[in-house]
C-alpha cells in the first residue's frame, strides 16, 4: 500500500511573531514535491513508489536556489563529513532499524535538537553511509582525505568502549567501502591512518594524558575563542611554549600545529603569534617580538611599554583550563549575582591604556593603531562597566538610592552611549557590516529579512527563547546602543523602583521583562550603518580624558 509522506519545511523559530507569516519558499509546492520525489528515487530506487509526497509550509521558508552548490572545482583538499545518519522515515521504511534518540543539546528542546542516530552495528548504517559518501564524491570529487566528528557536543548512547570502538570501525569501514584510497580519518581505527586534533591544547591538552594519543599522529591546536566573542584575551606563555613541550613529550607523535577558534576577527595579535610559531624551532622572546614585530616602522617607547604591559596582563591568562568566553557583566543579562573576577590586574591594563594615548599623536593616522586604540579603549570601558555594576549592586543591597542613581546614571546615560559612539567610528566594530554580509547571501527581499533575523539572533538570544543566551556576544556599534544599553537601562530602572517601593528584586520577573527587550532587538528591522561615523582618535581621546581619572580613584588591584 502507498504511504503518505508529509515533508514539513523548516519552521520559523519564533512562531509567536506574525512578522514571518508572509515568508514562503521560492519554488512552488509542485516543484518542491518533485525535488523530494527525485531524492527518494535516488535513495530508495523502486521503493520510492510506495510514497505520496505532500509539502506542508506553515510560516516557513526554504531557498531552492542551489547557490550553496556553486563551489570551486576542485575543492580544497579536505572533505568535512558528519556521518551521523538520521533515519527520517524509519517507521515506514525500516521498522526494525536500531535507532537511538539523543538528549537535547545546550538547553534546546526536542524541536531543535535530540537527533536520532542509527546504531553503527546495524547493517543499515553502512548502506546509508555508502549512499551518502557516494553522492558527496559524485558531486564534489575527493582527494581521499576526510574529516569526521562522530559525537560533537553530544553524549553517546553508551559509554561502553566496545560500543564506541564499533562507531569508529563502522565509519571507517563505510569510507573504505566507497573510497579504498582513503588516507586519513579523524576518528578511524587503524594506527597511523588518522590524525587527531588536540583541539584546545593551549589550555586543556589531551596528548599528555593519553601517551600522545596512544601512538596516533596529532596536531597541537590553539582554540583561543568561543563564540567569536569580543574582549581582549590570550594565553601567550602557554601558546609560546606549548607546541615545543609537545615535541619534547616522550614518544611524541606531533605532526603539526593548528588554529581551531569558534570565531576569529578578534585579538589578531594572538593569531599572529600562533602563526609565527609554525616557523620557529624554539619559543620566541615575547618581549622582543611584541616590541619590534607589531609596528615595524613606527614603534616608540610608550607603545613598546604599552604592549609589554598588555602581554603581561590581559594577554597572559595563566588560570588552569580557563575558557575565553567573554564573562564581562557588560555583555550578559544583568542580575545581582554576576561574576566579576578577571585574570589580570586592572591597574596594569589602565596603565597600558594611558601609554597608548601618550604614543598616539605620532601614530593616529595609522589604521592598525587606530583599530588597536578602539579595542583597548573598548576593553577599558568594559572593565569600568563591571566596576559601575559592582557599585550599583552594592548600593541596592545597602539600600542607598542616591548611590544607585549615581552609578546607574553614569553607566546608562554616558558610558555605554560613549562606547557605542567609539565602536561606530571604526569599520572593524560595526553591526551593520554583519547584517549586510548576512543579507548578501539571500536571493530576494523576503530571504534577506530572514537572514537578517537569524544574524541578530545568533549574536544575542541564539535560539527562540535564549537557549544559549549571549554565547556569541559582540561589542559592536549599534549593538551596544540597541541591545546591551537597553538591558542595563531596564535593570537600573527596576532596581530603583524596587528600592523606591520597598520591594525585593525578583530575577525571574526581570528575566521575563528583559526577554521582551532582547527579542525586540532581533525583530526591530532597524538598518545599521556599515560605514564608520566620526573620527576614531577624537572619540577615543574624549573618552580617555573623561574616564581615565575614574581609574585612578578606584581601588583596583
Amino acid at each position: 500500500p502507498q504511504r503518505v509522506l508529509f515533508v514539513t519545511l523548516l519552521q520559523s523559530v519564533c512562531s509567536d511573531f506574525q512578522t514571518l507569516a508572509h515568508l514562503r519558499a521560492n519554488a512552488s509546492d509542485k516543484s518542491q514535491s518533485r525535488a523530494v520525489v527525485d531524492l527518494l528515487r535516488r535513495l530508495l530506487g523502486n521503493r520510492s513508489r510506495d510514497f505520496i509526497v505532500s509539502i506542508l509550509a506553515v510560516g516557513s521558508h526554504v531557498s531552492w536556489s542551489g547557490d550553496q552548490l556553486n563551489l570551486p572545482r576542485p575543492l580544497p583538499p579536505l572533505i568535512d563529513l558528519h556521518l551521523q545518519f538520521v533515519i527520517l522515515f524509519s517507521e515506514f521504511l525500516f521498522p526494525q532499524a536500531n535507532v537511538t534518540k539523543l538528549n537535547p543539546w545546550s538547553h534546546f528542546n526536542c524541536t531543535y535538537s535530540s537527533a536520532y542516530v542509527l546504531d553503527p552495528r546495524d547493517p543499515l548504517f553502512q548502506r546509508i553511509g555508502a549512499l551518502f559518501l557516494s553522492q558527496v564524491i559524485k558531486e564534489f570529487g575527493t582527494d581521499h582525505i576526510y574529516n569526521t566528528d562522530t559525537f560533537n557536543e553530544m553524549v553517546p548512547a553508551s559509554s561502553d568502549p566496545a560500543y564506541l570502538a564499533s562507531i569508529s570501525r563502522a565509519v571507517f569501514n563505510t569510507m573504505t567501502l566507497v573510497d579504498p584510497q582513503v588516507k586519513a580519518l579523524l576518528h578511524g581505527v587503524p594506527l597511523g591512518r588518522m590524525i587527531v586534533l588536540d583541539l584546545f591544547a593551549e589550555s586543556m591538552p589531551v596528548y599528555s594524558s593519553t601517551n600522545s594519543f596512544y601512538g596516533q599522529p596529532f596536531i597541537w591546536c590553539m582554540l583561543h575563542n568561543f563564540g567569536g566573542s569580543s574582549g581582549l584575551f590570550g594565553t601567550v606563555e602557554s601558546i609560546n611554549s606549548g607546541p615545543f613541550n609537545a615535541i619534547c613529550f616522550p614518544n611524541s607523535t606531533l605532526v603539526g600545529l593548528g588554529l581551531t577558534p569558534e570565531g576569529i576577527e578578534q585579538n589578531p595579535v594572538i593569531y599572529e603569534l600562533m602563526s609565527e610559531l609554525a616557523w620557529r624551532k624554539e619559543p620566541i622572546n615575547l618581549s622582543k617580538w611584541v616590541s619590534h614585530d607589531l609596528y615595524v616602522c613606527c614603534m616608540d617607547e610608550n607603545l613598546t611599554a604599552a604592549w609589554q604591559l598588555l602581554f603581561h596582563s590581559v594577554y597572559n591568562c595563566t588560570l588552569p583550563q580557563y575558557k575565553n568566553h567573554n564573562r564581562s557583566a557588560l555583555v550578559h543579562r544583568p542580575s545581582l549575582r554576576m561574576q566579576t573576577d578577571i585574570w589580570y590586574k586592572p591597574t596594569d591594563f589602565y596603565k597600558a591604556w594611558e601609554l597608548l594615548f601618550e604614543a598616539a599623536p605620532g601614530l593616529a593616522t595609522l589604521q592598525t593603531f587606530r583599530c588597536d586604540l578602539v579595542d583597548v579603549t573598548r576593553q577599558a570601558l568594559q572593565l569600568l562597566t563591571t566596576e559601575f555594576y559592582e557599585e550599583i549592586r552594592n548600593a541596592f543591597q545597602a539600600q542607598k538610592l542616591r548611590d544607585l542613581l549615581t552609578a546607574g546614571g553614569v553607566l546608562v546615560y554616558d558610558l555605554l552611549p560613549e562606547l557605542d559612539r567609539l565602536l561606530s567610528s571604526n569599520e572593524h566594530f560595526l553591526l551593520g557590516v554583519w547584517h549586510e554580509q548576512a543579507q548578501s547571501q539571500s536571493v530576494d527581499e523576503h530571504e534577506a529579512q530572514l537572514y537578517d533575523i537569524n544574524a541578530r539572533n545568533q549574536i544575542t538570544l541564539w535560539g527562540p527563547d535564549g537557549e544559549i543566551l549571549d554565547y556569541a556576544s559582540k561589542e559592536w556599534g549599534g549593538l551596544v546602543e540597541d541591545y546591551y544599553l537597553q538591558r542595563w537601562g531596564l535593570f537600573v530602572k527596576t532596581l530603583v523602583e524596587c528600592l523606591d517601593r520597598g520591594r525585593p528584586f525578583k530575577q525571574d520577573v526581570f528575566n521575563q521583562a528583559v526577554f521582551q527587550v532582547e527579542k525586540g532587538f532581533v525583530y526591530n528591522q532597524r538598518k545599521y550603518p556599515s560605514k564608520p561615523l566620526g573620527d576614531t582618535y577624537e572619540v577615543a581621546r574624549r573618552i580617555f580624558l573623561k574616564y581615565f581619572p575614574y581609574t585612578l580613584k578606584r581601588k583596583t588591584c
